[in-house]
């Protein structure tokens, strides 16, 4: 279960009190991160768009205003689109191509989940670098992706569940945040839209898909 504190679901990550907690599977220091690793690989990127569903408003404000503030401290423009069906993602991506756009960041979000290979399809075909938070939007052919492991939030779940099971109130409990991330890169998708990724880079990377 993923639970935040900005949509008033608890009190706080630490007290969330009341008879919930659970796991957040994201972080606020991510979403910089992820600007920061498409700078590494496109220094000189003139733009970067960030995609957001404005269905979720406050998972899409929190992404904007983060990346906002990440790209101002270090002069990047970004430009914000918004997604929320099968064609709105479609045309997100025709707007990227009609601004010129270097790269894209891809925000966490339910639909973009649900539509992976929809989105790295068009990132295919129109030479986008892009950047997701999942390992299976590289895994299913995208450029890279840097997020928390689904597989940790699920143990946490299940240690969460024995807890509460042995009497303890969910509400003591703390919502627990991302300990680890992980970086993956597709080198195979890098090659196909002539991209070259630094071998510094891929030597930090969790994993390497060839």
């Amino acid at each position: 279960m993923a639970t935040r504190s900005e949509k008033g679901l608890v009190q706080s990550f630490n007290r969330p009190g009341g008879n919930l907690t659970g796991v957040t599977t994201s972080y606020d220091e991510a979403a910089p991160k992820r600007l920061g690793l498409l700078r590494e690989i496109l220094p000189k990127a003139a733009i970067i768009g960030v995609l957001v569903n404005p269905d979720d408003p406050i998972t899409a404000s929190s992404e904007t205003n983060l990346m906002r503030t990440a790209a101002r401290s270090v002069g990047q423009r970004i430009e914000i689109l918004q997604a929320s069906t099968e064609r709105d993602i479609d045309m997100a991506f025709a707007s990227l191509v009609d601004m010129r756009a270097d790269a894209l960041v891809v925000a966490p979000d339910a639909l973009f989940a649900s539509h992976v290979h929809q989105l790295v399809a068009l990132a295919a075909r129109y030479s986008i670098p892009t950047l997701y938070w999942r390992r299976e939007f590289a895994e299913a052919g995208g450029l890279i992706s840097y997020g928390s492991r689904l597989a940790d939030a699920f143990r946490v779940v299940g240690v969460y569940a024995g807890r509460i099971l042995k009497g303890e109130k969910p509400g003591d409990l703390p919502v627990q945040q991302p300990t680890k991330f992980e970086l993956v890169v597709n080198v195979k998708a890098a090659k196909a839209i002539g991209l070259t990724i630094p071998d510094s880079f891929l030597a930090r990377a969790d994993e390497v898909i060839e």
